[in-house]
């Protein structure tokens, strides 16, 4: 800033914060303000912004009805001394306020010392004329234990009380000592630190000014979050795509526009290059270099080409955000987002004015809600479990937007599943949900046949094993089933393994994989069997077929 100008050539210019563009790990922040030009101002200068301001990035333009020249931008960091009037007079507050309650408890304590050393003066001279009334008859043992268990009671009390009060005493004394450190901090002053810009302006003549500045921050990052609900008896689930903002960049947003992007600018727009992949012999380590030759290497990589990509894909993402004339905010029933496919990322416009304090708390924002198609299928495998698990088959229409990575959150007939990891689901793809066991799908699985043939076959031993599995549709709703069950696979050319029958009929899979797709009528019940060999020589010992 040009310090020969006279004060009123440069206006302090307050600004507020209009609308946040929120990536996966920064923001970009748009702020405006108005002013009333009289034609001799040279500077219009922001200040008290965060110190997550990265100063690369800010930039600035305006609209208004006197023609204005922007120069230039300068940040500067600026270090202030933060008032610390307020917080000085209720630690003094405070302090007295335990002081006196500590001077109320040793003024309790005094009171009960005199009381406990008048009983121990009163049982000193008692037990002597005590003992003189006991021996000539004069008091009864009865009136004697009285006075004895008198005394020793309130003796007893009164020490209790005592250190009761001496307990309190010592943490009143922690707590006091503890402000006065307080206290001692925050009287010695600190610099708070900010950055300040001042933006060079040559306005035509008097006449209204608005001042757009934007800047990206560090802090800041959201992740999609989902709410699915399934009915049994429908063909839908309801998604619910909720984001999860997050953000400590030093300010608070309030009442903005705010839009949610996939974009990454901090990775640039250049694919990344393969390095060579060396092999070499192995060479010992050298001696560690000395300390001149190492602040040599670090100073050339650190000079070395690729640092710079990236801050200009960043300065070019922040100077590219269009700046509005006229804005009108507009409140929907209903949460909802613009959505907008373009450059390869997926921007949310959210609708309706949007607080965001920076507490770095998590908060959410719905996005939009749908239902998206989907089919019920049931999974068994009865071999390791006799239950059936039912899924969801959803598909995201082929005009939807793109499902992001994220936490999902199930419900089945409005009762909380559970939670799952969602991957990236685009647009005209299928997804599963689990939903849990279906108890409405009853499974029974039997061995009903183990043989070992007495002869040799072709001088093999030949051992037969079939199994029966029932399957009832305990449901009033038809069911589809996908059963899978297993033979067992050789790792021995010695051992042959055979499907000979499957009722109903299907085709062996790898890895000795047995699937069946079944279609279940309500209340109907369906049997399923299947038949295999394993034959060896009779000199092996085979393991693995303790079924």
């Amino acid at each position: 800033m040009d310090t020969s100008a006279t004060p009123s050539t440069v206006i302090s210019l307050e600004t507020h914060i209009v609308a946040v563009t929120v990536y996966t790990d920064q923001a970009l922040i748009t702020r405006r303000g108005k002013v009333t030009l009289t034609g001799q101002e040279q500077a219009l200068t922001l200040t008290h912004l965060p110190l997550t301001l990265k100063p690369e990035s800010v930039r600035a333009s305006g609209v208004g009805h006197v023609a204005v020249q922007l120069r230039d931008v300068q940040t500067e960091r600026i270090y202030a001394t933060e008032p610390v009037v307020d917080r000085i007079a209720q630690l003094t507050a405070q302090i007295e306020a335990l002081t006196d309650e500590k001077q109320t408890i040793e003024d309790r304590i005094a009171a009960d010392a005199i009381q406990r050393k008048f009983i121990e003066g009163l049982s000193e001279k008692a037990v002597d004329r005590f003992s003189r009334s006991l021996a000539q008859q004069q008091v009864s043992l009865a009136e004697t234990r009285n006075l004895l268990n008198f005394v020793g009671q309130r003796y007893g009390d009164l020490s209790a009380a005592i250190a009761q009060h001496k307990r309190e005493q010592t943490q009143l004394t922690k707590q006091i000592q503890a402000l006065y450190q307080q206290l001692q901090q925050i009287q010695t002053p600190r610099p708070k630190e900010s950055y300040s810009l001042t933006v060079g302006i040559a306005p035509a003549g008097a006449g209204e000014f608005e001042l757009e500045v934007s800047y990206v921050c560090d802090r800041a990052s959201w992740k999609p979050l989902y709410d699915l609900r399934v009915d049994s008896t429908d063909s839908r689930v309801h998604l619910t795509y909720l984001a999860e903002v997050n953000q400590t960049t030093g300010e608070d947003w309030s009442t903005v526009a705010l839009t949610l992007s996939t974009a990454k600018p901090g990775l640039g727009t250049l694919p990344p290059n393969l390095t060579p992949w060396y092999v070499d012999v192995y060479q010992p380590l050298p001696p560690p270099a000395s300390a001149p030759m190492m602040f040599r290497n670090r100073a050339v990589a650190s000079a070395a080409p690729g640092g710079k990509d990236e801050e200009n894909e960043m300065v070019a993402m922040a100077s590219s955000y269009a700046f509005e004339v006229t804005q009108q905010a507009i409140i929907a029933e209903a949460p909802s987002a613009q959505i907008t496919n373009e450059g390869g990322g997926v921007t949310f416009a959210i609708d309706g004015n949007n607080n965001i304090p920076g507490d770095g708390a998590s908060h959410k924002i719905t996005i939009f809600n749908d239902d998206y198609p989907s089919h019920l299928e049931h999974i068994a495998v009865p071999k390791l479990v006799s239950f059936a698990y039912l899924q969801a088959i959803v598909t995201n229409p082929a005009d939807g937007v793109t499902l992001l990575a994220g936490q999902a959150n199930i419900f089945r007939d409005n009762r909380f599943v559970g939670t799952t990891p969602l991957e990236n689901v685009a647009p005209g793809q299928e997804f599963k949900l689990n939903l849990g066991i279906d108890e409405g799908l009853k499974i029974t699985r039997d061995l009903i046949e183990r043989k070992v043939e007495k002869q040799l076959i072709g001088g093999q031993r030949r051992l037969t094993y079939a199994y029966r599995l029932v399957v009832t549709n305990l449901r009033e709703q038809e069911a589809m089933l996908k059963l899978s069950e297993q033979l067992p696979v050789s790792r021995n050319e010695q051992i042959k393994v055979r499907l000979h029958r499957t009722s109903p009929q299907t085709q062996l899979g790898e890895m000795g994989l047995l699937e069946w797709s079944l279609q279940l009528e309500p209340n109907a019940k369906q049997e399923l069997s299947y038949q295999f060999t394993v034959e060896h020589s009779p000199a092996l010992t085979v393991t693995g077929l303790d079924i």
